[in-house]
């Protein structure tokens, strides 16, 4: 894994010295090695930087940027099936200089096109620059695992791993997108293709973008949709038969990410997911995996113990990392940069945490994210499952009117419940979907923090609503289920733009990279196709997945309550956050930037301090917002 960074200047106003400011900025993500390539073609100039975090063929044959006859690429991922492609290259008369992924893009793309994007296997985001055509080819992973960002204004086109690269460059325009403003106030991230400044976007999942320097006109392809996965007929095997075959395709999965040159290790929490990766990589095994696990006892989490029972079971080399509160809560002024676009997602705290304590022992760590988007574990899915068809049965003016009660009783004043995990944003999310209860409600209710009428409340200006894969109704009437729609919707917009973007951040602050092994297309390609009862029964979420841990673990050692990645931000935003919390959501601040309503800030701060916990995460999203600014728009 490592960071790019580049540009193509029609003006022909770019040099390399620019070029190397701009990849320098991603040092962090590629820490053993540079590359700087600077081309004054004819139609404009182009630049091509790399930061390299050697993983697969650490000599200099595997440095980038890197050419092979007229074509040159800069590239950011891994290929793990780059051998198996290799071998079909070499018996069509290909040679290699070294044995590394990138070398093979680069035949592959030569000898098929962008075909050979059928071939790959892993995640990757890459820019090939096509000297004889004069053009460049940019792609990005099916799932979204690693970023790719571009800019396209007034003839200068930008690209790279993270948008800090582009305040490198004296062209580009660094100018507020505020529908992008409205959308992370809703989402706690900016969703999409969308971006945080205008003239910037993200490419899509799955999907390519080829720039044509002739031209200046670019053009974006899909080249995969999980709607395809989902719009086939279910298989009609056995739920034997699946969970035999399942575990085939994940055990193909989880082994391809195991492939590098340097050390390995799996990030394992003792939840089914971490446990599922780790169990099937080890069965096999004469070496131990490293496992590793993190607890921060003194604010609650600590899955150490469990974690612990689990690696003895299963035989790993396992480490414990604790952390203390102090360490946390000195990670949360560094989050702006790190996240450069506003990210409100709270468990980007501990996902850092474990990622600096791996990189201790390791260069490559394994997660297990996704597990809950491909084999259905959410408790949203719960949500829907159990109570969607009994809210949809109460009549409207009766849902209005305990909706209307539940806003007159704050969460915290409820005995028994305000203690259970995360229930006063769950009575929150529970009155937006009291006013409709419909899947596609549903849906929106529990992702969005701020609703639409909250936003005309926080917001001092009016937003465009920003289109969003939300919206998307590609699945077919007849594969229609509201489980399988959910999944799907999760798939294209909670995984890439929280999760993977959480992830990417994370363990690219420290330099470890980190692999999805439930991200391999051919496993959510095999479970779109299961039956929903096979991934959701009787009230049991992951029942696949559940059967194919218990061979390897007991029952009784893995059926317990999900603790969850969660840290107490309520507690610390009214006590060792709340100087911050002032400082940042002071009147003269609000007032000074002109895009939220002081007095409705005001209130929301207000009564959260006055004891509102439901109202955590809307104040925790207007600090990040704040503090986003700060470093980004104020320097």
């Amino acid at each position: 894994m490592c960071g790019i960074a580049g540009f193509i200047d029609f003006q022909k106003q770019s040099d390399r010295d620019i070029l190397q400011r701009m990849t320098d900025t991603l040092i962090h993500r590629g820490p053993d090695g540079a590359g700087y390539e600077f081309f004054q073609a004819e139609s404009g100039f182009v630049g091509l930087g790399h930061r390299r975090l050697s993983i697969i063929d650490l000599s200099e044959t595997g440095k980038q940027p890197m050419q092979f006859g007229n074509l040159w690429i800069t590239y950011n991922g891994e290929i793990y099936n780059y051998n198996e492609i290799k071998i079909e290259l070499l018996q069509k008369g290909h040679s290699f200089i070294g044995h590394s992924d990138t070398e093979m893009i680069l035949h592959a793309y030569a000898e098929w096109g962008e075909a050979c994007l059928e071939r790959f296997r892993g995640m990757f985001a890459f820019v090939i620059y096509d000297r004889q055509n004069e053009e460049v080819f940019c792609v990005r992973d099916r799932a979204g695992v690693k970023p790719f960002f571009y800019y396209f204004n007034d003839g200068l086109f930008l690209f790279a791993s993270e948008l800090k690269a582009f305040h490198a460059h004296p062209g580009f325009v660094k100018e507020l997108n505020k529908n992008a403003v409205a959308a992370f106030m809703q989402f706690g991230n900016v969703p999409g293709q969308h971006c945080i400044f205008n003239y910037c976007h993200k490419l899509k999942p799955g999907y390519s973008l080829r720039l044509s320097f002739k031209t200046r006109q670019f053009s974006i392809k899909k080249y995969w949709d999980v709607y395809n996965a989902y719009n086939r007929p279910k298989l009609n095997i056995s739920f034997d038969e699946a969970r035999e075959e399942t575990e085939k395709v994940l055990i193909e999965s989880f082994s391809y990410r195991m492939v590098a040159d340097v050390p390995v290790g799996v990030f394992l929490s003792g939840g089914f997911d971490s446990a599922s990766v780790t169990a099937l990589l080890q069965k096999d095994r004469t070496e131990k995996l490293k496992t590793f696990t993190i607890g921060v006892p003194d604010i609650g989490l600590n899955e150490a113990p469990f974690a612990k029972e689990v690696a003895e079971r299963l035989g790993t080399d396992h480490q414990e990392f604790q952390c203390t509160q102090k360490e946390a809560l000195e990670l949360i002024p560094d989050l702006p940069y790190y996240y450069d676009e506003p990210f409100a997602d709270s468990s980007a705290i501990p996902t850092t945490l474990v990622c600096k304590m791996a990189r201790r022992e390791v260069t490559v760590a394994l997660s297990a994210d996704a597990g809950d988007e491909v084999f259905a574990g959410y408790n949203r899915y719960d949500y829907l499952m159990k109570y969607g068809k009994t809210l949809q049965n109460i009549p409207g003016f009766a849902r209005n009117i305990l909706a209307g009660a539940m806003n007159r009783v704050p969460a915290e004043s409820i005995p028994y419940l305000k203690n259970k995990y995360n229930f006063a944003n769950r009575y929150e999310k529970l009155k937006g979907l009291l006013q409709d209860p419909s899947p596609r409600q549903m849906m929106l209710s529990l992702s969005r923090q701020f609703t639409d009428e909250d936003l005309k409340k926080v917001l001092n200006f009016s937003p465009d609503k920003l289109k969003t894969l939300y919206e998307r109704t590609d699945l077919k009437p007849e594969f229609y289920s509201p489980l399988a729609y959910m999944m799907a919707i999760d798939y294209q917009t909670y995984l890439p733009d929280d999760i993977l973007q959480k992830v990417d951040r994370a363990s690219m602050t420290v330099s470890l990279e980190g692999r999805e092994p439930f991200l391999d297309h051919k496993v959510i390609e095999w479970a779109a196709q299961l039956p929903d009862s096979y991934k959701y029964h009787n009230g049991i979420k992951k029942h696949i997945l559940r059967e194919i841990v218990y061979r390897y673990l007991p029952k009784e050692m893995m059926n317990r309550p999900k603790m969850g990645f969660a840290i107490p931000i309520g507690s610390w935003l009214q006590n060792e956050l709340r100087e911050k919390v002032e400082y940042y959501l002071s009147d003269s601040r609000i007032e000074k930037q002109n895009l939220l309503n002081r007095d409705y800030v005001k209130k929301i701060k207000a009564d959260f301090f006055n004891g509102k916990k439901e109202l955590t995460d809307k104040v925790w999203y207007l600090l990040m917002f704040q503090m986003w600014h700060e470093r980004w728009m104020e320097q």
